[in-house]
């Protein structure tokens, strides 16, 4: 669906950023004029981890006038693998610090804001008014929450994608799109869904999120200067493990039978319901499909400790009794019953994994 473009244009360009954007001024439909309403537009980036970070440099060498990036976060080893704003040195620094570099290397003329805040409901509003799009880079659901209310509430279109273990997905919400479009807000796509694993827990493949944040960021150009198809009213899905990118409608198929439902969780319906942590099947050996380097903080009594990498690989492994697998949140752990339940072993997983664990642990020598 063709959308009018959000940005009036700039009335030039100075002759360095005409040079610098010289591709775009031969790109039909986008050309001189659309480069032109990239310099006058005004966009939002909460985070500036491994979304933020390819949408903050995409857009900064697009062309875009001013980036806000909001992030109260600092740099840590562990980002490195995927947050490409920043860099060894950078470990312990503001990542807000990152993006103000990075923009500054690739585009002189993008303004960026560095907002070292955490977003907040009290604060979103605020942190986001002015915006002409909002791009979410967060990893927490309640910080999604409160992207999405703020952006409803203002009006500003929200491109919102999400990155899990090598599944991801991207649309734009948008509370008060055009007259004939579609409004479609977060509740749409989650109802009521809850906290999600994190990065930390499940794991990330590094090209995905900069595959994701790309892709975010061609959205808010697209919105910007009134192109293309923007994913409003559909949500593309990215499988890496397939090497396949796939949409399906978000409006058209609500309720029962949602195409969109079941990718909002990874790991929704591929487990039988598991025992509570406290209250484990007399007889059952618990597998625990962890990596060593998760487990300093104790391990079930008994458990049989194999990561799921190495249980996947290894047909041999399989178990006369019935099995209950437990990870750090209960996605792998999800995984790792489905792998054995199809080698003839009874298994299940438990819920919420070892963050919901109220038993007695050992700590590994």
């Amino acid at each position: 669906m063709a959308l009018p473009p959000l940005v009036a244009p700039a009335a030039s360009l100075s002759p360095a950023e005409a040079a610098r954007t010289a591709r775009h001024a031969a790109l039909y439909p986008l050309g001189e004029l659309g480069q032109r309403r990239l310099a006058a537009a005004r966009v939002a980036i909460v985070g500036a981890g491994g979304l933020g970070s390819p949408a903050v440099l995409a857009l900064a060498a697009a062309g875009v006038g001013r980036l806000t990036v909001i992030d109260d976060d600092v740099v840590d080893a562990s980002n490195l693998q995927r947050q490409i704003l920043h860099r060894m040195r950078d470990e312990g620094r503001a990542k807000v610090d990152s993006a103000v570099r990075a923009a500054a290397d690739l585009a002189p003329e993008c303004v960026v804001e560095a907002v070292r805040e955490r977003l907040t409901p009290d604060n979103a509003e605020r942190l986001l008014a002015g915006a002409d799009v909002v791009l979410d880079g967060t990893d927490t659901f309640a910080s999604r929450l409160a992207v999405a209310a703020a952006c409803e509430n203002l009006g500003v279109p929200l491109v919102w994608g999400a990155v899990q273990e090598f599944t991801a997905q991207v649309t734009v919400f948008w509370s008060r799109p055009p007259a004939g479009a579609p409004r479609v807000v977060l509740a749409d796509l989650h109802p009521g869904a809850g906290e999600l694993p994190t990065c930390a827990e499940v794991g990330v493949l590094g090209s995905v999120v900069l595959q994701v944040g790309s892709l975010m960021a061609t959205q808010a150009i697209l919105l910007i200067a009134g192109i293309g198809d923007p994913l409003l009213g559909r949500i593309a899905l990215v499988d890496a493990l397939r090497s396949t990118a796939r949409e399906v409608p978000l409006l058209a198929a609500a309720g029962d039978g949602d195409p969109a439902a079941g990718a909002a969780d990874p790991g929704a319906g591929r487990a039988d319901p598991a025992p509570a942590a406290a209250d484990l099947p007399a007889g059952a050996v618990v597998v625990d499909v962890r990596e060593p380097s998760e487990r300093a903080g104790g391990v079930i009594p008994g458990a049989v400790l194999i990561p799921l990498a190495e249980l996947a690989a290894d047909e041999r492994i399989r178990f006369d009794a019935p099995v209950v697998t437990v990870c750090a949140s209960g996605v792998r752990s999800r995984r790792a019953a489905e792998i054995l339940a199809a080698r003839g072993t009874g298994a299940t997983s438990m819920p919420g994994g070892m963050a919901a664990w109220t038993g007695r642990v050992e700590v590994p020598a």
